[in-house]
């Protein structure tokens, strides 16, 4: 079994432990290997190559292997405690705006989706929610109690935003304690459904509401957003720069706009600059987890309400996508498990 390597951690699923429930009767060979990430696609494959590996030992006949993905709660800031029906929480973020955040974040969370995990978007642009119009998606969220709302849904994804809660049309004139009230509320007061990833598409820059975000609720992680050019990468620095400081682990940083290819000649341009966001990966030494071309299909399909990942799932862009999302989850199931669930709870009181 130890000729088996994980596609995507480059290790063999006997040494992380991930082999469970050997049985071996006569010539019968049967095993559970279980994944700590969605990966829905590559179940087939992975499941072919362990049963090849495992007739390849002497005396071993038919051979059974169950593969599941259990994907569970990981590490978050110290003192703050995890969200109710969110296991994971990851935050997409740039510096600026105008770099294709919410893009990546719609893009992200549907591709962990396609895969088989249960995936929630929050929209914390407050000032510029995009969401709403990106996954397709309006109406108001309901409330069943008076209390709390009741997320909606596209493309099998939970989604709640300011923008469903508003006129598409009106400013939010609010200084930045509201926004900050309002986005918590947001948060805590939607009732998510055992999700496994909550996306939250950070508003840009390194204010009021992102300190606000980043200190008081539960992230494993967050995923940089820039553009090549200096201006977006001085930025983005700042944003990764902040996570650090409140104990944020960055995920990896998301290079968009990289590439302009021209669809009548094929002469390719870049256009805002080359490796940008490569650069700046090995510089702070943090995982570089792709590029993705300036097109014009990208632009429609967020605006049309369906997105490249749902729009063409076979094709390059969506490919790209799914890369990204899948080195995402992959890195949330490396870190630590959170136990805090585990520990008993201790009241005090004045009779005993």
């Amino acid at each position: 079994m130890q000729t088996v390597l994980d596609p995507n951690t480059g290790k063999d699923f006997v040494s992380t432990r991930q082999l469970k429930n050997l049985r071996i009767d006569g010539s019968d060979v049967s095993f559970d290997v279980e994944l700590g990430y969605p990966a829905q696609s590559q179940i087939p494959a992975l499941r072919q190559a362990l049963i090849a590996a495992a007739r390849t030992v002497a005396g071993v006949g038919n051979v059974s292997v169950n593969l599941s993905v259990k994907i569970v709660a990981h590490q978050v800031q110290r003192g703050v405690a995890l969200l109710p029906g969110v296991k994971n929480i990851i935050a997409v973020a740039s510096g600026k705006g105008g770099v294709g955040k919410s893009t990546t974040t719609v893009n992200l969370a549907l591709a962990l989706a396609a895969e088989g995990a249960r995936v929630g978007i929050l929209d914390a642009d407050i000032y510029g929610p995009s969401q709403p119009m990106m996954m397709g998606v309006s109406g108001t969220p309901e409330s069943l109690d008076g209390k709390s709302m009741e997320p909606l849904e596209g493309h099998g994804v939970q989604v709640n935003s300011i923008g469903f809660l508003v006129n598409p049309d009106d400013a939010m004139i609010w200084r930045g304690p509201m926004a900050s009230q309002a986005l918590d509320q947001l948060l805590r007061q939607t009732n998510w459904k055992d999700l496994d990833y909550l996306i939250v598409d950070m508003p840009p820059g390194t204010g009021d509401i992102q300190l606000s975000l980043s200190q008081r609720v539960p992230i494993t992680g967050a995923v940089i957003v820039t553009t090549p050019q200096d201006i977006a990468l001085l930025d983005a620095k700042k944003g990764l720069k902040m996570f650090e400081k409140v104990g944020v682990p960055i995920l990896g940083i998301v290079e968009n706009m990289a590439v302009y290819c021209c669809p009548n000649c094929g002469h390719t341009e870049h256009i805002f600059g080359a490796d940008g966001g490569k650069a700046m990966a090995q510089q702070y030494g943090v995982d570089f987890l792709g590029a993705l071309p300036l097109n014009l299909s990208i632009r429609q399909q967020a605006d049309a309400g369906c997105p490249t990942v749902v729009a063409e799932p076979e094709g390059e862009i969506a490919a790209i996508y799914k890369s990204l999302a899948r080195q995402v989850a992959v890195k949330v199931a490396q870190r630590a498990k959170d136990f805090s669930a585990k520990f008993p709870t201790i009241s005090i009181s004045k009779n005993s």
